[in-house]
């Protein structure tokens, strides 16, 4: 068995932490993104992980190698064209006979893949979609199942009223465990969607067609800033209790306040009367003496001056917080920003 991630996308989305950092390797917890995926592929057995690439796939090659550090075995492949997710499954499986895990490069999840896998050989699905419950599946793929998990219906981004005429709240996961039947589905050399074209397809066919629900097991889509932001606090308070952040070496002043919860990256340097509640720091963050960082994400080697203050947001690499700026809520800084004395944003 082998597994695909479908990596190849601009992150659009994510801008603009995504100009200069493509959005797979963007940091969680200090952590390139897809190091969380890759690891829940290998707690499963599943070693041999091929990455479907299209933006700055040299940067995501150089930060991942070849998958020894992680004990797995990373095969890179670029697309010379974006094929969507179906053209990217198929021009990457390369006419595999194995049983194929597909998971979106933007989703954040703790699921165990065996149990999935086994679901999945259980039903002798020909396909099986990963299910996730929300409360406005609009943005997402509708999917109805009945009782066994056979897939009923699937919609992708719903309507109001095609919301409206079922009762069902499960959506796309973006993981799929796919036979190699389901590549005579998808033509060679074009752009073809999983979610817009293969899937509706297997429905119309009849094909074994299943959903495997989540159940208590953590999902996110880190493809949106409130989103990305909002994982590092489901981090933070523990809703993801299988993936620990690595203990770093930092310079913080006796006198600064860094609470239990946050995360701070190798060779930070934090002055005192600094204040870090629920936050996390990149690589070589410097905090000034009396400054403020709550609830919030900031990349490495940021500077934050004296007396300002950074509340629920996000801030890229290298910036420059000046003295006595107000970084309000919401707000996202791309690498290099800088804010000059007494600014508010």
């Amino acid at each position: 068995m082998q597994a695909l991630i479908l990596a190849g996308g601009k992150g659009t989305r994510l801008r603009p932490l995504t100009v200069y950092t493509p959005k797979p390797i963007v940091p969680v917890l200090n952590r390139p993104l897809l190091l969380y995926q890759i690891e829940v592929l290998a707690r499963a057995g599943i070693k041999d992980i091929k990455l479907s690439l299209s933006y700055q796939p040299d940067k995501i090659e150089d930060v991942l190698g070849d998958g020894s550090d992680f004990g797995v075995n990373l095969q890179f492949i670029t697309e010379s064209s974006p094929l969507g997710t179906g053209g990217a499954y198929k021009y990457a499986a390369n006419g595999t006979k194995e049983t194929t895990i597909v998971l979106n490069g933007d989703v954040l999840t703790d699921i165990d893949i065996a149990e999935l896998v086994e679901f999945h050989k259980e039903r002798r699905a020909d396909a099986t979609i990963v299910l996730a419950p929300v409360e406005n599946p609009s943005e997402y793929g509708l999917v109805e199942t009945d009782g066994d998990g056979k897939v009923l219906c699937f919609v992708e981004k719903p309507s109001a009223e095609d919301c409206a005429g079922t009762a069902a709240n499960t959506i796309n996961a973006g993981i799929y465990v796919l036979e190699p039947s389901i590549l005579r589905l998808i033509p060679d050399g074009e752009g073809t969607s999983l979610e817009y074209n293969v899937f509706p397809e297997i429905l119309k066919r009849g094909i074994g067609f299943y959903g495997f629900n989540l159940g208590k097991h953590y999902w996110r889509d880190v493809g949106t800033p409130s989103s990305y932001l909002a994982a590092h606090r489901d981090f933070l308070r523990g809703a993801i209790e299988t993936i620990e952040p690595a203990i770093t070496h930092s310079d913080i002043a006796t006198k600064a306040f860094v609470d239990k919860h946050s995360v701070i990256g190798e060779g930070c340097v934090i002055k005192p009367n600094a204040r870090i509640v629920n936050s996390v720091l990149g690589p070589g963050v410097h905090i000034d003496e009396r400054s403020v960082v709550e609830n919030s994400v900031i990349w490495a080697h940021t500077r934050v001056s004296a007396f300002a203050e950074v509340r629920g947001a996000v801030v890229g690499r290298s910036c420059y917080i000046g003295r006595n700026v107000t970084v309000s809520e919401g707000s996202v800084l791309g690498d290099k920003a800088s804010l000059p004395d007494y600014s508010t944003v």
